[in-house]
């Protein structure tokens, strides 16, 4: 069997005398989704920066699988190779999509620095490029020259996933994607996010307080609640029957009207 695409084992994070998250431990392989969930405060952005190598931990290892097989600790890399990684092999799209996008870009420019990022330098295919995703990302093409700032909430995150995904990244990470945004937009963007990571084969680690959005998104679910991984498996097993009562607990609060 291929080797997961990212291994983390027993990750530790300590802020001082407050913890983060304590030992941590799973896999993942390409074309799988995994959801890390709980309340504010469970560790679960702390894991989502350790995994991405935006922090370093107390303890434990996070190993990646490159693109040549080799295996490398996150960890032992210089910030020149991270800064590769997420030009190349990764995806980050965060909650507030000015932080994933340049703002005084037009939307063409920011999927086409991306491109430029790992070599492409014609400007007719880079534009053409950007123009494809915004299609597929559902934004107008006659949209492409406009700045982000004069999109709404909703296309800022759909073009914040065209800028992520134009180069087909293998790991995408995901911090609450439709956090913030009306019902309505989050459904569309939903349908839209599952649509593309099944069409790319990606492999994603998302995480989010909403349990709606990991079912619908995820294949496996981590269930975090003060630094620790309290229940993990197959989505549909969690949350259909949590063993642990701090989940049936989350599980509840949403179904209660």
């Amino acid at each position: 069997m291929t080797a997961p695409l990212l291994e983390a084992r027993g990750l530790t994070k300590w802020y001082g005398d407050r913890l983060g998250c304590r030992d941590v431990a799973f896999d993942i392989h390409e074309g799988e989704v995994l959801a890390i969930v709980g309340e504010s405060g469970s560790g679960k952005s702390t894991l989502l920066s350790l995994l991405s190598g935006q922090l370093a931990p107390t303890s434990g290892s996070v190993a990646y699988r490159m693109r040549d097989g080799a295996i490398r600790d996150l960890v032992s890399l210089s910030e020149a190779e991270r800064r590769f990684l997420f030009r190349t092999d990764w995806g980050f799209v965060h909650q507030d999509a000015a932080k994933g996008l340049r703002m005084g870009v037009s939307a063409g420019g920011n999927v086409g620095e991306r491109l430029m990022a790992v070599g492409a330098r014609h400007y007719g295919d880079i534009r053409a490029k950007a123009e494809d995703w915004l299609e597929r990302v559902e934004i107008e093409v006659g949209r492409i020259d406009e700045k982000p700032t004069a999109y709404s909430g909703g296309m800022r995150q759909r073009l914040q996933i065209a800028r992520n995904l134009v180069t087909a990244p293998r790991l995408v990470f995901m911090d609450e994607p439709t956090g913030g945004l009306d019902v309505s937009v989050q459904a569309r963007l939903l349908d839209l996010l599952r649509r593309l990571v099944a069409d790319m084969g990606l492999a994603v680690i998302v995480v989010t307080h909403d349990l709606a959005v990991a079912r619908l998104l995820s294949d496996r679910i981590m269930v975090m609640r003060r630094g620790r991984v309290i229940e993990a498996g197959l989505t549909d097993r969690v949350l259909d029957d949590p063993r642990e009562a701090y989940t049936q607990l989350l599980v509840s609060s949403i179904l209660q009207p």
